[in-house]
């Protein structure tokens, strides 16, 4: 089965949400979902797999550690490297690219053991796509998502000052990469217009490709918008949905970089 792409997806919780996820994005569709370590069940993520091969759906899975007895995701380990990469090349995967995010916003300290590590990030990151790409050249591995609007404090710091950081570190970090995972959330308090551009909008991941571009790093790599979407706390149904067809309209179809969205 090789399927034509659609850019519409959506990020879901539960693979219990598969039949759902279907009936809103159609087939060729994204679907992206969190695999925890110690959820890492062959045989469970096999039927998922299988599920989504018959509802012509594709999987963009982003994996994940646990959760500490703190509330914190424990920090990844480079002795679990080669253990991701044998679990995740069993999968029934559907012919074509098996699209991999190594986990989530590092720049946030509780989805790194409570500490903000940005060498440790590169050094995770290169050791997963390396041991990725011994399975197989079809894993399309992509970087954990940042958080464009952290700031620089005691438990954030701002996603330039960290990919700066992880490149001080490991000068060619962002020249691994298949693909830029980016989570463009239209901000200040996923409230933000679709007309907004710039860190913290529906567009943030330009700004992200032009910080690589800064960087010394191509910036011409394929987009998966992993995270974004409105809030219902401060806009009403209707507002949200017309916000999505525009961003759609407006934004992310007509841009041919952007592969896939998956509202979160």
């Amino acid at each position: 089965l090789t399927l034509a792409q659609s850019k519409f997806g959506i990020h879901i919780n539960s693979e219990s949400d598969l039949q759902e996820s279907h009936n809103l994005v159609g087939e060729g569709g994204h679907v992206t979902f969190v695999i925890r370590e110690d959820a890492r069940d062959l045989e469970r993520w096999s039927r998922a797999f299988k599920q989504m091969y018959d509802l012509g759906l594709i999987p963009v899975v982003r994996i994940a550690t646990e959760m500490s007895d703190y509330g914190e995701w424990r920090q990844p380990s480079l002795d679990q490297a080669g253990v991701w990469a044998e679990f995740l090349d069993k999968l029934p995967w559907q012919d074509g690219y098996r699209y991999v995010i190594l986990f989530n916003e590092p720049n946030h300290a509780k989805e790194w053991g409570g500490d903000i590590d940005p060498a440790h990030c590169a050094q995770i990151s290169r050791a997963y796509w390396e041991q990725l790409k011994r399975r197989s050249p079809a894993f399309f591995v992509m970087m954990a998502g940042l958080d464009q609007a952290a700031p620089n404090g005691p438990d954030t710091v701002a996603q330039e000052d960290f990919m700066h950081q992880m490149n001080e570190y490991d000068p060619y970090i962002f020249g691994l990469f298949d693909g830029w995972a980016s989570h463009s959330y239209p901000n200040p308090g996923f409230a933000g217009s679709p007309d907004d551009i710039g860190a913290g909008s529906v567009a943030g991941y330009k700004w992200e490709l032009e910080l690589l571009a800064t960087m010394g790093y191509q910036n011409n790599l394929p987009v998966f918008i992993t995270e974004t979407g409105w809030s219902n706390k401060n806009l009403d149904e209707t507002e949200i949905a017309e916000h999505y067809e525009q961003a759609f309209r407006d934004v992310w179809i007509k841009d041919n970089q952007v592969r896939a969205v998956t509202p979160f």
